[in-house]
């Protein structure tokens, strides 16, 4: 039997503390394709569009793909382009009749008017489809994921790996389950253990660290239990001013939920336990700028990681504090990137190859946070319209684009100068541009953890560091009015929560 199956892509991990909203210019610039376009240029890559695919294939689904939508993490999502986007999926579901839906959420984008907007699409679509349709949905690691969403989606699956280059996996996945409930096989539904922290002590890297042991188990209870269908653990995004913030483990499963939630809250017991077992070390811009004046050339360059100015978690990507660091202490034979300055990209292009200029360069978003506009001296190598195909695990094959970017060589620094805000994850966000990171001796860029995917094989040492920009480690300089209180680490003295956890 053929099953009619209506998919969608709408994903956003909202910064609520970020002065940039995110409308449908940002959607636009970064994905904004519908239909026959997403399934041209998304269908063959790590995306959950591709997963979706390969289950239509599989299980000859009559498959009808609306909308893929994304924008790198920013402000919250205008009400206008939430209403838009939301408004395709919700017409969609209208104007036909499905057996199931398959969306691709993140599970942590807030909306200028609501708090949960991924909860709120689910509420659209239940207002449209009813409350027994199957809906399975794909999340990110760093969900914050929402007792609603659990009450209106049967299946919820969460990404496991962090680099995430699951997308497809994660979504053939939830696919898997969704034929199976269409058929009649299961009827799933979701239980949820939610912890009072902004987040997993390691941010849920599952490269290394406590979080390799808990994937684990969860792989295995879903291959060996009977019933567990989908097992979830989120690190959750501290950036996110909510009342449901924070980390959860989920169980999609049938039967009686006492063994599963007994499973998931031993998940949830190692997560608060473990709390203070943190794996980087978080250095000043300073002293990684020392480590950077000396190192050594080896067979692969130092890799500097500004963890605090990541735009991947919605931070400016403008911050100077690093970059001032790194030519106060004469760094040589180093690349950086990204400075995200529209203003001083388009001078530049302006400009030209070769023509020397003196500019104040970045911290213009927000000064609190990462440091003021830095004036250099410079020599424009390139200038670009910032185009790009990644090539690496986690966008290969995926066009994407900088805006109009140059690079400037400031002592023997060459600075990527972009227009937008996008994190480094894949080597072509300097290739394109003329700079080979893997010639260079120190490379120093802007990302949390999704850099190791591409960076780290080409490294021969990596070390992270907190500018002090939006994303700061230092939660108690963000203004939070909503969250939940006590909550850790903002009230280090919580000794033990009763209950540990809370459930839905």
């Amino acid at each position: 039997m053929s099953f009619k199956v209506l998919t969608a892509e709408f994903m956003h991990e909202s910064n609520t503390f970020s002065t940039h909203k995110t409308g449908l210019p940002e959607f636009r610039r970064e994905t904004l394709m519908l239909g026959e376009e997403a399934l041209k240029k998304r269908g063959k890559s790590n995306t959950g569009l591709a997963g979706a695919l390969s289950c239509a294939a599989e299980f000859d689904w009559d498959m009808q793909h609306v909308v893929s939508a994304w924008s790198e993490p920013s402000g919250p999502v205008t009400i206008e382009a939430f209403e838009y986007l939301v408004g395709l999926i919700v017409e969609a579901a209208k104007a036909q009749s499905f057996d199931g839906i398959l969306l691709c959420l993140h599970g942590a984008m807030v909306a200028e008017h609501s708090d949960d907007g991924d909860g709120e699409i689910l509420a659209r679509l239940r207002a449209v489809v009813g409350p027994d349709l199957p809906i399975a949905v794909t999340m990110d690691l760093h969900a914050n994921v929402s007792k609603r969403m659990c009450e209106l989606a049967q299946i919820l699956v969460s990404y496991k790996t962090y680099p995430h280059i699951d997308l497809k996996e994660t979504a053939c996945h939830a696919g898997n389950l969704l034929q199976r409930t269409m058929k009649g096989e299961i009827k799933p539904r979701t239980l949820r253990i939610h912890l009072p922290m902004l987040e997993e002590a390691n941010g849920g890297r599952t490269d290394i660290g406590p979080m390799i042991e808990r994937i684990a188990k969860a792989r295995a209870w879903e291959a060996e239990q009977p019933g567990a269908l989908a097992v979830s653990i989120n690190g959750a995004f501290p950036e996110a001013d909510i009342a449901e913030v924070g980390p959860t483990v989920l169980v999609t499963y049938e039967g009686d939920d006492r063994l599963h939630r007994a499973f998931a809250q031993s998940l949830a017991d190692d997560i608060w336990n473990r709390r203070d077992e943190v794996i980087n070390t978080y250095h000043t811009v300073d002293k990684v700028a020392q480590i950077a004046r000396t190192y050594p050339r080896q067979n692969g360059p130092l890799i500097i990681a500004d963890y605090a100015d990541n735009p991947g978690a919605g931070s400016y990507g403008d911050a100077t504090e690093l970059l001032r660091a790194l030519l106060a202490a004469g760094v040589e034979d180093a690349c950086f990137g990204p400075m995200v300055d529209p203003a001083i990209a388009a001078l530049l292009c302006e400009q030209g190859v070769d023509a020397t200029v003196t500019v104040a360069v970045g911290g213009k978003s927000d000064p609190r946070f990462g440091g003021t506009p830095l004036t250099v001296t410079g020599r424009i190598l390139q200038v670009s319209n910032g185009d790009f195909i990644g090539d690496g695990p986690m966008i290969g094959g995926l066009e994407q684009s900088f805006g109009p970017s140059a690079v400037l060589l400031v002592d023997d620094i060459e600075i990527l100068v972009t227009s937008a805000a996008l994190q480094m994850l894949d080597l072509q966000q300097f290739r394109a541009f003329g700079i080979d990171p893997a010639k260079k001796r120190v490379v120093a860029l802007k990302s949390m953890q999704h850099f190791r995917a591409a960076f780290e094989p080409i490294a021969s040492s990596v070390v992270v560091c907190d500018s002090g920009a939006l994303c700061t480690l230092d939660y108690g300089r963000l203004p939070f009015s909503k969250i939940p209180r006590p909550i850790y680490p903002l009230d280090r003295e919580m000794t033990r929560v009763t209950p540990p956890c809370s459930g839905v």
